[in-house]
């Protein structure tokens, strides 16, 4: 696909009057001059930002980070699932996930046992703390996403996660 579409229906109602801004400064937000893969691109860093924001505050109030808590409310959903397993459900790396079980674990939000048909092989629960942190909604990513998804319609919802799924097979392809 070509760059000449029109800019993100979420930017097109923040258009700025001034027009795409001078060579000494940047046009204003959501300012048509920066193009669709570029406008697109400025929204994908916006969510990323806000998420690394809240994640902040998670960690300051609840004492996890959001991926932390999205490991706990996965773990809370499957009991006893191996590092692999929970990897696979988040489209991370496992390498990834180990820092994120350790620090939960040194927490005190899950334990790690061996499995008994295979003792190179962990699996993780929650503990009575995990359980705690799995049911807390308030001031969380969860929190959030929740409200945004139900303000929008069900296929909006849908085309934004065929868009999200497309986006991270091409950031996770090997070829430039």
């Amino acid at each position: 696909m070509s760059d000449n579409r029109s800019k993100p229906r979420a930017a097109a109602g923040r258009a700025s009057a001034g027009g795409a801004g001078s060579a000494s400064s940047p046009p204003a937000e959501g300012d048509a001059g920066l193009g669709f893969v570029l406008e697109f691109m400025r929204l994908v860093w916006g969510v990323d930002h806000a998420l690394q924001r809240r994640s902040k505050r998670m960690d300051q109030v609840l004492g996890v980070t959001g991926p932390q808590r999205l490991v706990v409310r996965v773990v809370g959903r499957y009991p006893q699932a191996s590092a692999g397993d929970i990897a696979r459900t988040l489209r991370v790396h496992p390498s990834t996930l180990t820092g994120i079980l350790r620090r939960l674990e040194s927490r005190g939000f899950v334990r790690r046992v061996n499995d008994a048909k295979d003792k190179r092989r962990a699996l993780f629960t929650l503990t009575k703390s995990g359980v705690e942190l799995d049911t807390v909604k308030a001031g969380t990513v969860e929190a959030a996403v929740r409200r945004a998804l139900r303000r929008l319609p069900h296929e909006h919802v849908d085309a934004a996660a065929e868009v999200l799924n497309v986006l991270a097979e091409e950031l996770e392809r090997d070829d430039a």
